[in-house]
């Protein structure tokens, strides 16, 4: 019979492990990536009139900080997106509530919807331009059609979730149809709502982008392309990274309004 000793270094011998979560490691990665372009942009590899050195961005970004442009810009793509998610959420929440509450309404309807969900935003700016012009109106309605059909799925599936338990409870009260909707099937669609509006947020800022910089509607996109047809290149990537700024910080704002209500919910916290 032989015994295995097992050897443990004194605790102040111990060799300290590193301990990343994952947002030090997306830090350090993107840190990376900008220094790598730093030094490939700086000996020529990459040509700097395409990419300017991350430095150069940098530095046009703040020069942009301190003058009128970004502020006005921010504002008009800000405000036409927080309108065309507000829009989306009312008007899918609503009809995910009729439409699962409807079965055959839903069974009439679902050969549309699965006809129109598909269908990429993008492809139809032209009809839009020709129907609804070239103002803010058409990165509205594009905005509001991407994203309608996120929240419009995931609440007909969080309606036809509730527990039959809560439906016959709901039953033996002899509860109206708003306090079912009110008390039984809307808290049963938050965990469902959260998630297709966290989703729905990152929509909407696409497509309103992407229409100011085609239609050329004012915003940051629209700067975007004033940009590159000046033949600045570094004040087109800053642009181009203030609107990847803002997607990331609203995502996180959502993301903790989500962990919010599934926390709410008894469902934890989800990352």
């Amino acid at each position: 019979m032989t015994a295995v000793a097992t050897l443990s270094l004194p605790r102040q011998h111990r060799i300290p492990s590193l301990a990343f979560d994952g947002r030090t490691l997306s830090v350090v990665f993107v840190v990376g990536l900008v220094a790598l372009q730093e030094i490939l942009t700086r000996t020529d590899v990459l040509p700097a009139g395409y990419f300017p050195p991350a430095s150069d961005i940098a530095a046009a970004l703040v020069t942009e900080l301190s003058g009128p442009t970004l502020g006005t810009a921010l504002w008009n793509t800000m405000s036409t997106w927080l309108l065309a998610l507000v829009i989306a959420v009312t008007l899918g929440t609503a009809a995910g509530v009729l439409l699962g509450l409807v079965a055959p309404l839903e069974a009439l309807l679902k050969p549309v919807i699965e006809f129109l969900r598909p269908v990429p935003s993008v492809a139809l700016i032209p009809l839009v331009v020709l129907t609804i012009g070239t103002g803010a109106q058409s990165a509205l309605f594009l905005a509001v059609f991407a994203a309608f059909w996120q929240v419009l799925v995931p609440a007909i599936a969080g309606v036809r979730s509730v527990h039959p338990v809560g439906l016959e409870t709901a039953r033996s009260y002899h509860l109206t149809s708003w306090q079912k909707i009110r008390w039984i099937q809307l808290p049963s669609m938050l965990p469902y709502l959260a998630t297709a509006i966290r989703l729905a947020t990152s929509t909407t800022l696409i497509l309103v982008v992407t229409a100011e910089i085609i239609i050329q509607m004012p915003g940051i996109g629209y700067e975007i392309t004033m940009s590159r047809s000046a033949g600045d290149p570094a004040r087109m990537y800053a642009y181009i990274a203030l609107s990847g700024i803002a997607g990331i910080v609203l995502n996180g704002l959502m993301r903790r309004v989500e962990n919010r209500v599934l926390a709410a919910q008894g469902l934890g916290d989800r990352t």
